[in-house]
């Protein structure tokens, strides 16, 4: 079977190294000059930093991700290093102890801080753990055949009736529901923000998984994730770049291959069935099977085009909400960061009005880094991103993909500066140290993922979203990738082309 995939993503690439193991014929098509989309490592004057993904769930031992690289043969080319990351609000900050002080340390650190709160934070926690047993029932039950899944189907019944009142709540119910304090709420829900969704939209059952204890402390045992929604984090040692390489070598060592710098401009419909694509140099590749990954208006409204297809898979397109972008500040720095923060990897959350912030970064209005930001050390778990007594910085925040004023191309450079200083405000002397810098603008990311309107994380977790299913109503055309996925994510698009690609070749083994 001949199989042509567009873009070289880890969805794309997952898809290709299963599909080029199980003895097809695999070629994928990159636009940009190098693959692997965000989940990419770049370099510049002897520094390294990753541009999309940064502490990733689902990579450690019995997760997801870790079996998927395991079934492509490739699990030890990709170290996974067990970690958690940092949160800085304006008005209180919950560094992890020196010494293990049990799985709600934080909860008791919270009542201290919040006396007046501390029953709506008993509570919360008590919704936190039902929660939790619901999302591990459903995992248990997606792994599960026969009996087990019957069991498992029971379980989640039974797990699903104490929040039966909740199904329909949205995050900012919830978060009132048990709290009067602002910080509290953001504390929580703050990372809707990098979705840019706002808290009325998002689903209140979410809210734990987005703010899972485990996040915060490694010491918190986790239950693999396979098995259980509580899960941990890591850092993909020496960069993601590695991953990149490890699954894209899965796929050339069966004989596929990824090409650089051919742009798809077609993708060839005849009589209801995709039978190939157009290059943009005019080339025509016929194929038995594609697999589109991307952003779904390009794909199909562009490469496939409106005409082909029904009048609701192309009102789903338009009705759902896309997320923002970011800007990116990478630094080369010549002093250790680490005294000044709480982790390598930490948040910093400065407003508390997250419906407003959203409603103004939708609208094209920058904050400057004034809402909130991330830093992040990557040189702190590898050593190998920074020369030897250097250290390579990550300073990211969520931006409008377009400027209500001025624009990203005449107005980069002066808005990372003021993103720097804000950070400064947290790790002194930035500016001053800085021996490179590279900066990567929404404009930057709309070239690299060849999107008119770049989503950092693909299609958001908004209630109102309808995903598109795998399966096209062209026969013969898949669609992969972070705006195939709810939420969007590096280890939800593997597990995605995953499922994909047994749907195509059936449900037996690879």
């Amino acid at each position: 079977m001949k199989c042509l995939i567009i873009g070289s993503g880890m969805a794309g690439l997952t898809a290709g190294a299963y599909l080029a193991r199980a003895g097809h014929n695999v070629t994928v098509y990159e636009q940009f000059p190098t693959p692997g989309g965000v989940t990419a490592t770049v370099r510049k004057d002897g520094f390294g930093w990753d541009i999309g993904p940064l502490l990733l769930d689902g990579f450690l031992p019995g997760d997801p991700g870790r079996q998927i690289l395991e079934e492509l043969g490739v699990s030890e080319r990709v170290t996974a290093l067990h970690e958690d990351r940092g949160l800085v609000m304006k008005e209180f900050s919950l560094r992890k102890p020196a010494s293990y002080q049990g799985p709600r340390w934080r909860l008791q650190r919270l009542i201290e801080l919040f006396p007046e709160e501390k029953q709506g934070l008993t509570a919360y926690y008590r919704f936190y753990d039902q929660v939790m047993r619901l999302f591990t029932c459903a995992r248990r039950l997606e792994y599960a055949t026969g009996l087990s899944a019957l069991y498992w189907k029971l379980r989640l019944l039974l797990a699903f009736l104490p929040l039966r009142d909740k199904k329909d709540w949205n995050g900012q119910q919830v978060m009132d529901h048990y709290f009067k304090s602002a910080a509290i709420k953001t504390f929580f829900l703050g990372i809707v923000a990098d979705f840019v969704t706002a808290p009325s939209e998002f689903p209140g059952l979410g809210v734990p998984t987005i703010h899972l204890e485990t996040a915060f402390d490694k010491r918190i045992p986790r239950q693999p994730g396979l098995r259980g929604a509580e899960v941990g984090y890591s850092y993909i040692q020496n960069g993601c770049q590695s991953l990149v390489d490890a699954v894209m070598g899965a796929l050339t060592a069966s004989g596929g291959q990824v090409l650089t710098g051919r742009e798809v401009k077609k993708i060839l419909i005849e009589e209801g069935k995709a039978v190939g694509v157009e290059l943009a140099d005019g080339t025509r590749e016929s194929a038995d099977v594609i697999l589109a990954s991307g952003a779904a208006r390009e794909v199909f409204h562009d490469l496939v085009g409106k005409e082909h297809l029904p009048e609701d898979w192309n009102a789903i397109i338009e009705q759902n909400r896309l997320m923002e972008s970011v800007l990116m500040v990478q630094l080369g720095i010549d002093f250790d960061p680490a005294p000044y923060m709480p982790a390598s990897l930490c948040y910093y959350y400065h407003t508390t009005d997250l419906e407003a912030a959203v409603k103004r970064l939708r609208s094209g209005d920058y904050h400057e880094g004034k809402d909130g930001f991330l830093i992040y050390v990557p040189s702190h778990h590898s050593p190998s991103l920074a020369p030897e007594g250097k250290w390579a910085v990550t300073i990211y925040t969520v931006a409008p993909d377009t400027l209500a004023r001025g624009s990203w191309q005449t107005d980069g450079e002066r808005l990372a500066d003021l993103l720097v200083a804000e950070a400064e405000a947290y790790v002194p002397g930035l500016r001053q140290h800085t021996l490179t810098r590279l900066v990567l603008t929404p404009e930057d990311f709309r070239k690299r993922t060849h999107m008119r309107h770049h989503s950092f994380g693909g299609m958001p977790p908004v209630m109102s979203n309808r995903p598109l299913k795998h399966k096209t109503p062209i026969e013969n055309l898949w669609f992969i990738g972070s705006q195939s996925e709810n939420g969007g994510g590096v280890v939800h698009v593997m597990t995605g082309a995953r499922k994909t690609v047994r749907q195509i070749l059936g449900e037996g083994r690879f």
